[in-house]
Protein backbone atom coordinates (compact mmCIF):
# COMPACT_ATOMS: atom_id res chain seq x y z
CA UNK A 1 0.00 0.00 0.00
CA UNK A 2 1.73 3.31 -1.45
CA UNK A 3 1.56 6.24 1.33
CA UNK A 4 -1.54 8.87 0.58
CA UNK A 5 1.18 11.81 0.69
CA UNK A 6 3.36 10.19 -1.94
CA UNK A 7 0.40 9.33 -4.62
CA UNK A 8 -0.43 12.10 -6.56
CA UNK A 9 -2.71 12.18 -9.42
CA UNK A 10 -1.39 13.16 -12.93
CA UNK A 11 -4.54 14.88 -14.00
CA UNK A 12 -4.36 17.15 -10.75
CA UNK A 13 -0.58 17.91 -11.71
CA UNK A 14 -1.46 18.80 -15.38
CA UNK A 15 -4.37 21.18 -13.96
CA UNK A 16 -1.82 22.75 -11.78
CA UNK A 17 0.77 23.41 -14.72
CA UNK A 18 -1.93 24.74 -16.80
CA UNK A 19 -2.99 26.88 -14.06
CA UNK A 20 0.54 27.86 -13.19
CA UNK A 21 0.96 28.53 -17.38
CA UNK A 22 -2.23 30.35 -17.57
CA UNK A 23 -0.83 32.77 -14.77
CA UNK A 24 2.77 33.43 -16.22
CA UNK A 25 0.63 33.91 -19.87
CA UNK A 26 -1.09 36.82 -18.13
CA UNK A 27 1.65 38.54 -16.25
CA UNK A 28 3.92 38.32 -18.99
CA UNK A 29 1.42 40.11 -21.17
CA UNK A 30 0.38 42.43 -18.64
CA UNK A 31 4.38 43.46 -18.34
CA UNK A 32 4.51 43.97 -21.99
CA UNK A 33 1.26 45.97 -22.56
CA UNK A 34 2.17 48.23 -19.20
CA UNK A 35 5.90 49.03 -20.32
CA UNK A 36 4.50 49.46 -24.34
CA UNK A 37 1.67 52.11 -22.59
CA UNK A 38 4.83 53.92 -21.02
CA UNK A 39 6.79 53.95 -23.96
CA UNK A 40 3.78 55.17 -26.68
CA UNK A 41 2.36 57.57 -23.21
CA UNK A 42 5.73 59.65 -22.42
CA UNK A 43 5.89 62.05 -25.73
CA UNK A 44 3.51 63.55 -27.44
CA UNK A 45 1.46 63.04 -30.68
CA UNK A 46 4.03 64.62 -33.31
CA UNK A 47 6.86 62.35 -31.70
CA UNK A 48 4.76 59.26 -31.76
CA UNK A 49 3.96 59.72 -35.95
CA UNK A 50 7.52 60.87 -36.51
CA UNK A 51 9.93 58.52 -37.99
CA UNK A 52 13.29 59.55 -35.92
CA UNK A 53 15.76 57.25 -37.68
CA UNK A 54 15.36 55.71 -41.11
CA UNK A 55 16.75 52.47 -39.52
CA UNK A 56 13.54 52.35 -37.43
CA UNK A 57 9.65 52.53 -37.22
CA UNK A 58 7.59 55.43 -36.16
CA UNK A 59 6.03 54.13 -32.45
CA UNK A 60 2.77 54.32 -33.73
CA UNK A 61 3.41 51.82 -36.59
CA UNK A 62 4.98 49.72 -33.48
CA UNK A 63 2.22 49.95 -31.31
CA UNK A 64 -0.74 48.95 -34.01
CA UNK A 65 1.46 46.35 -34.87
CA UNK A 66 2.00 44.81 -31.38
CA UNK A 67 -1.64 44.77 -31.82
CA UNK A 68 -2.05 43.01 -35.32
CA UNK A 69 0.52 40.29 -34.49
CA UNK A 70 -1.72 39.56 -31.28
CA UNK A 71 -5.07 39.67 -33.39
CA UNK A 72 -3.57 37.59 -35.86
CA UNK A 73 -2.40 34.67 -33.91
CA UNK A 74 -4.38 34.53 -30.51
CA UNK A 75 -7.33 35.23 -31.98
CA UNK A 76 -7.67 33.97 -35.39
CA UNK A 77 -4.95 31.18 -35.16
CA UNK A 78 -5.45 29.93 -31.34
CA UNK A 79 -9.37 30.97 -30.82
CA UNK A 80 -10.83 30.84 -34.61
CA UNK A 81 -11.65 34.46 -34.65
CA UNK A 82 -13.07 36.42 -37.38
CA UNK A 83 -10.57 39.14 -38.18
CA UNK A 84 -11.20 42.92 -36.94
CA UNK A 85 -9.20 44.98 -39.10
CA UNK A 86 -8.08 42.72 -41.83
CA UNK A 87 -7.54 45.46 -44.20
CA UNK A 88 -4.66 46.49 -42.15
CA UNK A 89 -2.61 42.98 -42.11
CA UNK A 90 -0.58 44.29 -44.96
CA UNK A 91 0.57 47.98 -43.48
CA UNK A 92 1.45 45.95 -40.88
CA UNK A 93 3.26 43.36 -42.32
CA UNK A 94 7.07 43.74 -41.05
CA UNK A 95 8.13 41.76 -44.37
CA UNK A 96 6.34 43.24 -46.74
CA UNK A 97 7.56 46.82 -45.94
CA UNK A 98 10.83 47.89 -44.66
CA UNK A 99 11.30 50.35 -42.03
CA UNK A 100 12.21 53.20 -44.58
CA UNK A 101 8.30 52.83 -46.04
CA UNK A 102 6.39 53.00 -43.13
CA UNK A 103 5.94 56.38 -42.74
CA UNK A 104 4.58 56.74 -46.29
CA UNK A 105 1.92 54.17 -45.52
CA UNK A 106 -1.62 55.07 -44.18
CA UNK A 107 -1.32 54.26 -40.29
CA UNK A 108 -3.36 54.09 -37.81
CA UNK A 109 -3.73 57.51 -35.98
CA UNK A 110 -2.13 57.27 -32.28
CA UNK A 111 -5.81 56.99 -30.87
CA UNK A 112 -7.04 54.54 -32.84
CA UNK A 113 -4.09 52.49 -32.67
CA UNK A 114 -4.30 52.47 -28.50
CA UNK A 115 -8.09 51.68 -29.62
CA UNK A 116 -7.02 48.54 -31.63
CA UNK A 117 -4.69 46.99 -29.36
CA UNK A 118 -6.92 47.77 -26.60
CA UNK A 119 -9.90 45.54 -28.29
CA UNK A 120 -7.61 42.85 -29.52
CA UNK A 121 -6.29 42.39 -25.64
CA UNK A 122 -9.75 42.76 -24.35
CA UNK A 123 -10.60 39.83 -26.18
CA UNK A 124 -7.35 38.27 -25.93
CA UNK A 125 -8.35 38.00 -22.22
CA UNK A 126 -11.18 35.95 -23.03
CA UNK A 127 -9.20 33.77 -25.19
CA UNK A 128 -6.71 32.70 -22.45
CA UNK A 129 -9.16 31.45 -20.05
CA UNK A 130 -10.78 28.91 -22.28
CA UNK A 131 -7.89 28.03 -23.81
CA UNK A 132 -7.36 24.33 -23.11
CA UNK A 133 -2.80 24.39 -23.02
CA UNK A 134 -2.92 21.15 -24.80
CA UNK A 135 -3.73 19.59 -27.71
CA UNK A 136 -1.95 21.30 -30.19
CA UNK A 137 1.70 22.69 -30.41
CA UNK A 138 0.86 26.56 -30.47
CA UNK A 139 -1.09 25.68 -27.43
CA UNK A 140 1.02 23.12 -25.76
CA UNK A 141 1.99 25.07 -22.33
CA UNK A 142 0.62 28.50 -23.54
CA UNK A 143 3.44 28.93 -26.13
CA UNK A 144 1.48 31.08 -28.23
CA UNK A 145 0.61 33.41 -25.58
CA UNK A 146 4.26 33.47 -24.68
CA UNK A 147 5.85 33.54 -28.10
CA UNK A 148 3.34 37.06 -28.49
CA UNK A 149 4.50 38.26 -25.24
CA UNK A 150 8.08 38.03 -26.47
CA UNK A 151 7.14 39.96 -29.55
CA UNK A 152 5.82 42.44 -27.60
CA UNK A 153 8.42 42.98 -25.26
CA UNK A 154 11.27 42.54 -28.47
CA UNK A 155 8.87 45.53 -29.82
CA UNK A 156 9.14 47.17 -26.42
CA UNK A 157 13.07 47.05 -26.91
CA UNK A 158 13.41 48.08 -30.47
CA UNK A 159 10.32 51.36 -29.13
CA UNK A 160 13.57 52.62 -26.42
CA UNK A 161 16.26 52.25 -28.95
CA UNK A 162 13.72 55.11 -31.11
CA UNK A 163 13.52 56.66 -28.01
CA UNK A 164 17.53 56.49 -27.63
CA UNK A 165 17.71 57.66 -31.18
CA UNK A 166 15.03 61.00 -30.29
CA UNK A 167 16.24 64.08 -30.24
CA UNK A 168 14.59 67.05 -28.13
CA UNK A 169 14.22 66.78 -24.22
CA UNK A 170 14.01 63.73 -21.80
CA UNK A 171 11.11 61.34 -22.23
CA UNK A 172 11.64 58.63 -19.81
CA UNK A 173 12.91 58.41 -16.25
CA UNK A 174 14.46 55.65 -14.22
CA UNK A 175 16.36 55.06 -11.03
CA UNK A 176 20.19 54.26 -11.65
CA UNK A 177 21.56 50.74 -10.88
CA UNK A 178 22.81 50.51 -7.18
CA UNK A 179 25.94 51.38 -6.79
CA UNK A 180 28.70 48.65 -6.22
CA UNK A 181 32.38 48.88 -5.12
CA UNK A 182 34.82 48.47 -8.57
CA UNK A 183 35.03 45.06 -9.34
CA UNK A 184 38.57 43.42 -7.89
CA UNK A 185 38.16 40.16 -9.21
CA UNK A 186 39.69 38.28 -11.69
CA UNK A 187 39.95 39.39 -15.59
CA UNK A 188 39.21 36.21 -17.22
CA UNK A 189 37.93 32.90 -16.49
CA UNK A 190 39.24 29.06 -18.00
CA UNK A 191 36.12 27.43 -19.49
CA UNK A 192 36.97 23.95 -19.69
CA UNK A 193 37.17 22.01 -22.72
CA UNK A 194 34.33 18.94 -23.37
CA UNK A 195 31.18 18.69 -24.47
CA UNK A 196 27.96 20.65 -22.99
CA UNK A 197 23.96 20.55 -24.34
CA UNK A 198 23.69 23.68 -25.95
CA UNK A 199 20.02 24.85 -27.25
CA UNK A 200 17.37 23.63 -25.26
CA UNK A 201 14.42 20.94 -26.20
CA UNK A 202 12.52 21.54 -23.20
CA UNK A 203 11.84 24.86 -22.28
CA UNK A 204 8.28 25.41 -23.36
CA UNK A 205 8.18 29.59 -24.41
CA UNK A 206 11.47 28.69 -26.75
CA UNK A 207 11.53 30.20 -29.65
CA UNK A 208 12.44 27.63 -32.67
CA UNK A 209 16.09 29.15 -33.32
CA UNK A 210 16.90 28.12 -29.74
CA UNK A 211 15.96 24.41 -30.81
CA UNK A 212 16.70 21.72 -30.15
CA UNK A 213 19.37 20.49 -27.67
CA UNK A 214 22.31 19.11 -29.40
CA UNK A 215 25.67 18.13 -28.25
CA UNK A 216 28.27 20.66 -28.66
CA UNK A 217 32.01 20.21 -28.28
CA UNK A 218 34.56 23.26 -27.33
CA UNK A 219 38.27 23.42 -26.47
CA UNK A 220 39.41 25.03 -23.27
CA UNK A 221 39.63 28.74 -23.61
CA UNK A 222 39.38 31.97 -21.26
CA UNK A 223 36.89 34.69 -21.41
CA UNK A 224 36.30 37.93 -19.57
CA UNK A 225 34.71 37.97 -16.12
CA UNK A 226 32.91 40.78 -17.07
CA UNK A 227 31.82 42.72 -20.14
CA UNK A 228 34.70 45.41 -21.99
CA UNK A 229 34.22 48.76 -19.76
CA UNK A 230 33.76 51.76 -21.46
CA UNK A 231 37.41 52.77 -19.77
CA UNK A 232 38.93 50.06 -21.39
CA UNK A 233 37.45 50.99 -24.42
CA UNK A 234 38.46 54.54 -24.25
CA UNK A 235 42.10 53.08 -24.20
CA UNK A 236 41.70 51.26 -27.49
CA UNK A 237 40.21 54.75 -28.93
CA UNK A 238 43.30 56.78 -27.26
CA UNK A 239 46.06 54.04 -29.16
CA UNK A 240 44.91 55.44 -32.48
CA UNK A 241 42.36 52.18 -32.87
CA UNK A 242 40.13 53.56 -35.36
CA UNK A 243 43.17 54.72 -36.93
CA UNK A 244 44.95 51.48 -37.34
CA UNK A 245 44.17 49.12 -40.25
CA UNK A 246 45.58 46.07 -38.19
CA UNK A 247 42.93 45.60 -36.27
CA UNK A 248 40.23 46.01 -39.09
CA UNK A 249 38.82 42.90 -41.20
CA UNK A 250 38.55 44.62 -44.89
CA UNK A 251 34.88 45.18 -44.51
CA UNK A 252 34.91 46.64 -41.10
CA UNK A 253 37.65 49.28 -41.77
CA UNK A 254 36.01 50.13 -44.99
CA UNK A 255 33.03 50.66 -42.70
CA UNK A 256 34.51 52.97 -40.91
CA UNK A 257 36.41 54.86 -43.06
CA UNK A 258 33.05 55.41 -45.66
CA UNK A 259 31.08 56.51 -42.60
CA UNK A 260 33.39 58.67 -40.69
CA UNK A 261 32.94 56.33 -37.13
CA UNK A 262 35.93 57.17 -34.49
CA UNK A 263 34.23 56.03 -31.38
CA UNK A 264 30.88 54.18 -30.02
CA UNK A 265 27.78 56.09 -31.18
CA UNK A 266 26.44 59.16 -29.47
CA UNK A 267 29.64 59.21 -28.14
CA UNK A 268 31.58 63.07 -28.62
CA UNK A 269 34.75 64.36 -27.36
CA UNK A 270 34.79 67.76 -25.40
CA UNK A 271 38.17 68.92 -24.71
CA UNK A 272 39.79 65.79 -22.96
CA UNK A 273 36.90 63.89 -21.97
CA UNK A 274 34.31 61.76 -23.60
CA UNK A 275 30.85 62.82 -23.67
CA UNK A 276 27.80 60.97 -24.44
CA UNK A 277 23.60 61.10 -25.07
CA UNK A 278 21.60 59.29 -23.15
CA UNK A 279 18.06 59.25 -23.69
CA UNK A 280 18.18 63.09 -23.80
CA UNK A 281 20.70 63.71 -21.28
CA UNK A 282 24.45 64.78 -21.95
CA UNK A 283 26.84 62.86 -19.59
CA UNK A 284 30.33 62.03 -19.24
CA UNK A 285 31.28 58.52 -20.43
CA UNK A 286 30.84 56.39 -17.16
CA UNK A 287 34.54 54.24 -17.24
CA UNK A 288 33.00 51.36 -14.94
CA UNK A 289 30.12 50.53 -16.94
CA UNK A 290 30.12 48.07 -20.12
CA UNK A 291 30.70 49.89 -23.43
CA UNK A 292 27.13 50.61 -25.56
CA UNK A 293 26.64 50.95 -29.10
CA UNK A 294 29.32 49.51 -30.85
CA UNK A 295 28.78 47.53 -33.93
CA UNK A 296 30.46 43.86 -34.32
CA UNK A 297 33.11 45.16 -36.57
CA UNK A 298 34.15 47.86 -33.49
CA UNK A 299 34.06 44.61 -31.37
CA UNK A 300 36.31 42.51 -33.20
CA UNK A 301 38.68 45.62 -33.81
CA UNK A 302 39.09 45.84 -29.95
CA UNK A 303 39.32 42.27 -29.27
CA UNK A 304 41.97 41.78 -31.79
CA UNK A 305 44.18 45.30 -30.43
CA UNK A 306 44.30 43.61 -27.01
CA UNK A 307 45.30 40.16 -28.32
CA UNK A 308 41.75 38.28 -27.92
CA UNK A 309 38.85 37.49 -29.79
CA UNK A 310 35.32 37.78 -29.71
CA UNK A 311 33.98 34.21 -28.15
CA UNK A 312 31.94 32.05 -30.36
CA UNK A 313 28.46 31.74 -29.81
CA UNK A 314 28.98 28.01 -28.19
CA UNK A 315 31.42 29.38 -26.04
CA UNK A 316 29.56 32.19 -24.68
CA UNK A 317 26.64 29.63 -24.08
CA UNK A 318 28.65 27.05 -22.47
CA UNK A 319 30.10 30.31 -20.05
CA UNK A 320 26.55 31.28 -19.13
CA UNK A 321 24.77 27.53 -19.24
CA UNK A 322 27.47 24.84 -17.89
CA UNK A 323 27.51 23.65 -14.59
CA UNK A 324 30.39 21.34 -14.04
CA UNK A 325 29.81 20.37 -10.46
CA UNK A 326 26.55 18.53 -12.17
CA UNK A 327 28.26 18.26 -15.50
CA UNK A 328 24.89 19.59 -16.83
CA UNK A 329 23.28 22.81 -18.72
CA UNK A 330 21.29 25.54 -16.98
CA UNK A 331 18.90 27.84 -17.73
CA UNK A 332 20.49 30.83 -16.44
CA UNK A 333 23.93 31.27 -15.49
CA UNK A 334 22.93 31.02 -11.79
CA UNK A 335 20.76 28.06 -12.07
CA UNK A 336 17.14 27.12 -13.12
CA UNK A 337 15.22 30.07 -10.93
CA UNK A 338 13.83 32.69 -12.85
CA UNK A 339 15.65 36.61 -13.48
CA UNK A 340 15.35 38.36 -10.39
CA UNK A 341 16.53 41.78 -9.69
CA UNK A 342 19.93 40.53 -7.66
CA UNK A 343 20.46 38.51 -10.87
CA UNK A 344 20.73 40.53 -13.93
CA UNK A 345 19.84 44.45 -15.39
CA UNK A 346 16.84 43.50 -17.11
CA UNK A 347 13.29 44.70 -17.89
CA UNK A 348 13.55 48.49 -18.43
CA UNK A 349 14.57 48.96 -14.37
CA UNK A 350 16.67 51.45 -15.19
CA UNK A 351 17.92 53.32 -18.36
CA UNK A 352 21.76 52.26 -18.72
CA UNK A 353 23.95 49.12 -18.09
CA UNK A 354 25.27 48.41 -14.70
CA UNK A 355 28.85 48.71 -13.51
CA UNK A 356 30.90 46.00 -14.95
CA UNK A 357 30.75 43.45 -12.29
CA UNK A 358 27.69 44.21 -10.80
CA UNK A 359 25.24 41.50 -9.69
CA UNK A 360 27.32 38.50 -7.76
CA UNK A 361 24.21 36.76 -7.47
CA UNK A 362 23.76 35.90 -10.78
CA UNK A 363 27.47 35.28 -11.93
CA UNK A 364 28.06 31.62 -13.44
CA UNK A 365 29.71 28.94 -11.40
CA UNK A 366 32.92 29.55 -13.18
CA UNK A 367 32.62 33.04 -11.52
CA UNK A 368 31.23 34.72 -14.73
CA UNK A 369 28.94 37.74 -13.93
CA UNK A 370 26.52 40.11 -16.08
CA UNK A 371 26.00 37.30 -18.79
CA UNK A 372 22.14 37.90 -18.89
CA UNK A 373 21.27 41.92 -18.66
CA UNK A 374 23.01 44.54 -19.48
CA UNK A 375 24.38 44.84 -22.68
CA UNK A 376 23.43 42.71 -26.01
CA UNK A 377 27.39 41.10 -26.21
CA UNK A 378 28.64 40.42 -30.02
CA UNK A 379 29.63 37.18 -30.42
CA UNK A 380 32.26 35.46 -33.60
CA UNK A 381 29.31 33.14 -34.91
CA UNK A 382 27.08 33.71 -37.61
CA UNK A 383 23.10 33.20 -37.08
CA UNK A 384 22.61 29.76 -38.32
CA UNK A 385 20.35 26.60 -37.69
CA UNK A 386 21.27 24.05 -35.41
CA UNK A 387 21.34 20.67 -36.10
CA UNK A 388 18.01 19.21 -36.41
CA UNK A 389 16.59 23.07 -37.05
CA UNK A 390 12.43 22.91 -37.77
CA UNK A 391 10.89 26.46 -38.30
CA UNK A 392 7.76 26.96 -36.35
CA UNK A 393 4.90 29.08 -36.10
CA UNK A 394 6.62 30.40 -39.43
CA UNK A 395 9.65 30.45 -41.16
CA UNK A 396 9.95 34.23 -41.58
CA UNK A 397 10.71 34.49 -37.55
CA UNK A 398 14.51 32.72 -37.81
CA UNK A 399 14.97 31.26 -40.89
CA UNK A 400 14.65 33.57 -43.25
CA UNK A 401 17.99 35.40 -41.88
CA UNK A 402 20.18 32.48 -41.44
CA UNK A 403 23.31 32.86 -42.71
CA UNK A 404 26.73 34.89 -43.11
CA UNK A 405 24.85 38.50 -43.49
CA UNK A 406 23.75 38.38 -39.55
CA UNK A 407 26.28 38.05 -36.73
CA UNK A 408 24.82 36.54 -33.25
CA UNK A 409 24.39 38.04 -30.18
CA UNK A 410 23.96 36.86 -26.64
CA UNK A 411 23.01 37.92 -23.07
CA UNK A 412 20.48 40.56 -23.08
CA UNK A 413 20.45 43.98 -22.15
CA UNK A 414 18.86 46.01 -19.61
CA UNK A 415 16.53 46.79 -22.26
CA UNK A 416 15.06 43.26 -22.35
CA UNK A 417 12.32 41.78 -20.37
CA UNK A 418 13.07 38.47 -18.82
CA UNK A 419 10.62 36.95 -20.92
CA UNK A 420 12.26 37.26 -24.03
CA UNK A 421 15.89 36.65 -22.59
CA UNK A 422 17.30 33.28 -21.08
CA UNK A 423 20.58 31.57 -21.67
CA UNK A 424 19.62 29.89 -25.08
CA UNK A 425 18.25 32.99 -26.49
CA UNK A 426 19.59 33.92 -29.94
CA UNK A 427 19.46 37.54 -31.09
CA UNK A 428 21.06 38.46 -34.24
CA UNK A 429 21.96 41.80 -36.42
CA UNK A 430 24.18 42.88 -39.31
CA UNK A 431 27.30 43.82 -38.39
CA UNK A 432 27.26 47.12 -39.21
CA UNK A 433 24.46 47.94 -36.08
CA UNK A 434 25.44 50.42 -33.64
CA UNK A 435 21.89 51.49 -32.69
CA UNK A 436 21.19 48.50 -30.69
CA UNK A 437 22.29 48.01 -26.99
CA UNK A 438 25.18 46.02 -27.74
CA UNK A 439 28.87 45.59 -26.16
CA UNK A 440 30.77 42.73 -25.93
CA UNK A 441 33.03 40.57 -23.62
CA UNK A 442 36.52 38.95 -25.45
CA UNK A 443 38.00 35.47 -24.96
CA UNK A 444 41.44 33.87 -25.76
CA UNK A 445 42.07 30.02 -27.07
CA UNK A 446 44.03 27.58 -24.66
CA UNK A 447 44.04 26.11 -20.93
CA UNK A 448 47.25 28.62 -19.59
Amino acid sequence: MTDPALDTDPAVDDAVDVEAFRDRALTTLTTARDRTTLLTSCVEEPDLTAQHSPLMSPLVWDLAHIGNQEEQWLLRTVAGQEAIRPEIDSIYDAFEHPRSERPSLPLLAPGEARSYAADVRGRVMDVLERTAFHGTRLTEAGFAFGMIAQHEQQHDETMLITHQLRTGPQALTAPDPEPVPLYSGPAEVLVPGGPFMMGTSSEPWALDNERPAHPREVAPFHIDTTPVTNGAYQAFIEDGGYEDERWWTAEGWAHIRRHSIHAPLFWHRDGRQWLRRRFGVTEVVPPEEPVLHVCWYEADAYARWAGRRLPTEAEWEKTARYDPAGDRSMRYPWGDADPAPEHANLGQRHLRPAPAGSYPEGESPLGVRQLIGDVWEWTASDFLPYPGFTAFPYKEYSEVFFGPDHKVLRGGSFAVDAVACRGTFRNWDYPIRRQIFSGFRTARSGAV
